[in-house]
């Protein structure tokens, strides 16, 4: 593997230089890496202060356990980052089709044989290490960065349906389909994500918005169901047989329990969680109470994972879920920095899809949590306690780093081929060519 790396291990320093050959090999847009360490800072806090009833109970007045695994997760997940950001990123190109096609049958095997948490058949439990494993993080990874790889290939094409259309939307289409009997929301996240990167990759805008129309058929015809059988004047669901059996199928009735509450419950009605959560967004008010002096974590359904954000409000206050909001659109604009002046189409693609997949699950999960949108099982990138989800969004991070590692590398260059063997024109000439939104003149096809 050393040869992914810009030196082989060979030419490390010794062990007493480690740490400072450490911070030279780590590159990467700096703005980035310090959004990771404040919100890695802000998880350990959240999640103590969280967890800390739970791990009292269940631990015998150890309040601290959740925060050692806390702290494990935040070096692990730091550790997958650095790697990750030091592989040259035309290897995730290779690798793509791979780990696409590797999801599939792991999506299908949690579906019949998963581990049932919370009503959802999510994820897998690793034996040994005795881990639950989301299976539908390794979809969403491999599935934008084969989507990244097949919109690098498919310019020339893009407009063609059978040619440029269908290749993009059919995987799009699979993976959906495969997270949304276990996770709805994460479904919908996904395909409007992969959607929005069709847009920007400029595929045909008929055809986004005709499988817009499609994919809203059924929501549409779920949401009118909810609506449909509520009785507004007793505020009791009406019975029908046709309705009961309906919602025994799958999760289908717990989508139209959420869809009903949000409607129609009233403030003493309304889902239990959604209730903590408003009590503590009203305590924190502007300033906040105070780090861990949240009353409603101890509430509060998930306060550490789905309603964390709830928990940022009620002892930050307002501005501290201001600055939140702020870190993650900070790491928005940064990667559409990226996208506009990497001159290689992949890695833009790249960079672009996978922060538009991690700032969408933030903005879902804070959505949630000041009931905007109906309850959801989404978690706070970076933030929520760590997981498998945790790992694979710092995956992600790294991936993102790696391309802005080479962007570095390239800035002030003309190559006709990069060190990584993608063909490019020169830097200076695809970055205005990007800044006037023709893509096709500033890249050109990934080279295996």
């Amino acid at each position: 593997m050393s040869k992914f790396f810009d030196k082989p291990f060979s030419e490390m320093p010794p062990v007493a230089g480690v740490g400072g050959g450490l911070l030279k090999k780590t590159k990467g847009d700096k703005y980035i890496w310090g959004i990771v360490i404040l919100l890695a800072i802000t998880s350990l806090l959240v999640v103590y202060s969280a967890t800390g009833s739970l791990a009292y109970k269940m631990y015998k007045g150890n309040t601290e356990v959740y925060l050692f695994k806390q702290f494990a997760f935040i070096v692990i997940g730091i550790i997958v980052i650095y790697f990750a950001h030091r592989i040259n990123y035309t290897l995730y190109s290779r690798i793509a089709l791979y780990m696409f096609l590797a999801a599939i049958p792991l999506m299908i095997f949690t579906y019949f044989f998963g581990a049932t948490i919370n009503d959802g058949s999510r994820w897998i439990k690793l034996p040994i290490i005795n881990m639950t494993f989301q299976t539908s993080d390794l979809a969403k990874l491999g599935l934008f960065m084969y989507l990244s790889r097949q919109l690098s290939r498919k310019q020339e094409v893009i407009k063609d349906f059978k040619k440029g259309f269908l290749p993009l939307i059919i995987p799009i289409g699979i993976i959906c389909l495969l997270i949304a009997p276990a996770n709805l929301s994460t479904a919908l996240l996904t395909g409007a994500t992969g959607l929005l990167l069709m847009f920007i990759g400029r595929a045909q805008v008929k055809h986004i918005l005709a499988t817009i129309g499609i994919a809203l058929i059924p929501v549409l015809v779920l949401i009118a169901i909810a609506l449909g059988t509520y009785d507004k004047s007793s505020e009791k669901q009406t019975k029908s047989v046709a309705i009961t059996e309906l919602k025994s199928h799958g999760r289908i009735g717990t989508w139209i329990k959420r869809v009903q509450d949000f409607a129609y419950a009233s403030a003493d009605e309304m889902p239990y969680q959604v209730q903590q959560a408003k009590i503590a967004i009203a305590k924190g008010g502007i300033i906040g109470v105070g780090p861990g002096n949240s009353e409603a974590k101890n509430f509060m359904p998930h306060p550490y994972s789905d309603m964390i954000y709830a928990v940022i409000l009620e002892e930050y206050g307002l501005i501290g879920g201001a600055i939140i909001i702020f870190m993650y659109l900070i790491f928005l604009l940064r990667c559409i920095r990226l996208f506009r002046k990497c001159p290689f189409a992949f890695g833009a693609f790249l960079a672009l899809g996978l922060s538009f997949t991690l700032v969408i699950q933030a903005m879902a999960n804070m959505a949630v949590a000041v009931n905007l949108v109906p309850v959801t099982g989404v978690t706070l990138p970076l933030v929520s306690m760590g997981g498998s989800s945790f790992l694979f969004t710092c995956a992600s991070i790294g991936i993102v780093l790696s391309v802005a590692r080479n962007v570095e590398q390239l800035e002030g260059k003309t190559p006709s081929t990069s060190p990584e063997g993608e063909t490019s024109k020169p830097a200076d000439e695809g970055t205005e060519a990007l800044k006037r939104k023709n893509v096709e003149a500033a890249v050109e096809e990934v080279v295996d």
